[in-house]
């Protein structure tokens, strides 16, 4: 049976609720001040190949959209991450962030140091976008929903616990307080209108779900390779082989 606008939202936000990757023991240890500098650094360098991904992934869903209103709509995204002349763009910010945390930004748009299981987590998000229906692809993106409270949080628990950050270092997170509200109410308006049988209901919901697996499916993978403790697999950012800013001046 088709859920009632109000009951299918309701839906949809519980999926966060239950499954948005603030709950995930990572984000505690994050925000309290339990993270040492290597688990920052790791983590600066496994999220950034998800911003990356983040303009890809929608340029992907424009090409396939042939309602102009709609591509309209969505390109702002592309534009907040990646800049434009008067915007540096989240991309850049988050690459401030880096060197914040004492690694050289040039290795970290390198993507070089990425763990195996975020990328494919990422990659996965990737084909999703360019692969599945357009409803799904929008469902998908509203994790947004549940971001402000987790760039809230992040804020306060950085600011108050590490030296290293400041409003120059977070300018990633602030902005986003900003941005995220914009495109979700967007993006959540277009599900509920054309999530209109129980099918389509039950796909936008599953592609929530799976949205918020790659999410947590990241952390998992920082947390058995810097924290559990666990084996950094090959290939992946080594604390004592990485190109800090430090090491690179001497």
């Amino acid at each position: 049976m088709t859920q009632s606008r109000d009951a299918f939202e309701a839906r949809l936000r519980q999926i966060g609720a239950e499954r948005y990757h603030d709950l995930h023991p990572f984000h505690d240890m994050l925000h309290g001040g339990g993270c040492s500098p290597d688990q920052l650094r790791a983590w600066v360098i496994n999220r950034y190949y998800y911003q990356q991904a983040i303009p890809m992934k929608d340029a992907a869903f424009m090409s396939r959209v042939s309602d102009p209103d709609l591509r309209r709509k969505w390109r702002s995204r592309i534009e907040d991450h990646d800049g434009t002349e008067t915007n540096e763009g989240g991309i850049r910010r988050w690459l401030r962030l880096a060197e914040a945390v004492g690694l050289d930004s040039d290795y970290v748009a390198s993507t070089e140091g990425v763990l195996p299981a975020t990328r494919f987590a990422v990659d996965a998000y990737l084909r999703f976008v360019r692969d599945k229906s357009l409803l799904e692809a929008v469902a998908a993106s509203l994790t947004e929903l549940f971001a402000p409270k987790i760039h809230a949080n992040r804020i306060a628990g950085l600011l108050q616990n590490y030296d290293f950050a400041d409003d120059y270092a977070l300018s990633y997170f602030r902005n986003r307080l900003r941005e995220a509200p914009k495109d979700v109410a967007f993006g959540l308006e277009w599900v509920l209108v054309h999530a209109d049988t129980a099918e389509k209901q039950d796909m936008a919901a599953a592609a929530l779900i799976f949205k918020t697996d790659v999410l947590w499916a990241q952390l998992d993978a920082l947390w058995g390779a810097y924290v559990a403790p666990g084996r950094i697999p090959p290939g992946a950012w080594q604390p004592d082989t990485g190109l800090l800013l430090a090491q690179k001046a001497s």
